[in-house]
């Protein structure tokens, strides 16, 4: 079995958050995790590719802020997360800004080597807060238009 899993005795069990990675049916445990979809826009996908940032490393971030280890959130689900340089550390590597909906979505918008660039000014941290209230409310067909027209592409699960 799993961990976290194991014989639940009670109700009380079931609700208590040390189980909440699984359930336990007989011998099989199932997680219970939901799988975020990952996008990158345009512009960061050429940055990504580029700078030679996989979607592995794309998807590590996301699991850390999925886990709460957000590196700065700028509000209106908008954040900002660090990711190393191929060989290096994070400190000496990238900036994203990402549109994260926690368990739903993530967009990785826009990044920066640390070394080229301090922050993100104020303006720019509106006009991206002002730009994730329309990206995380695309239903699915309008997402698969824009992903069909080029503005996103899916990061793969590798």
């Amino acid at each position: 079995m799993g961990r976290g899993c194991g014989p639940l005795k009670t109700s009380a069990q079931f609700n208590d958050v040390r189980y909440a990675k699984g359930l336990n049916y007989s011998t099989k445990c199932y997680n219970m995790r939901v799988a975020v979809r990952i996008f990158k826009s345009r512009w960061f996908q050429r940055f990504a590719r580029k700078e030679g940032i996989t979607d592995t490393v794309l998807r590590e971030a996301i699991a850390r802020a999925e886990k709460g280890q957000i590196d700065a959130d700028l509000g209106g689900e908008v954040i900002k997360q660090r990711i190393a340089r191929p060989g290096q550390g994070k400190s000496k590597g990238y900036r994203t800004i990402v549109f994260f909906r926690r368990g739903a979505r993530a967009f990785f918008v826009y990044g920066f080597a640390k070394s080229r660039q301090a922050n993100i000014n104020d303006n720019e941290e509106q006009q991206f807060k002002e730009a994730a209230k329309i990206v995380l409310s695309l239903t699915e067909n309008e997402l698969a238009a824009r992903l069909k027209r080029g503005d996103f592409v899916e990061a793969r699960s590798e």
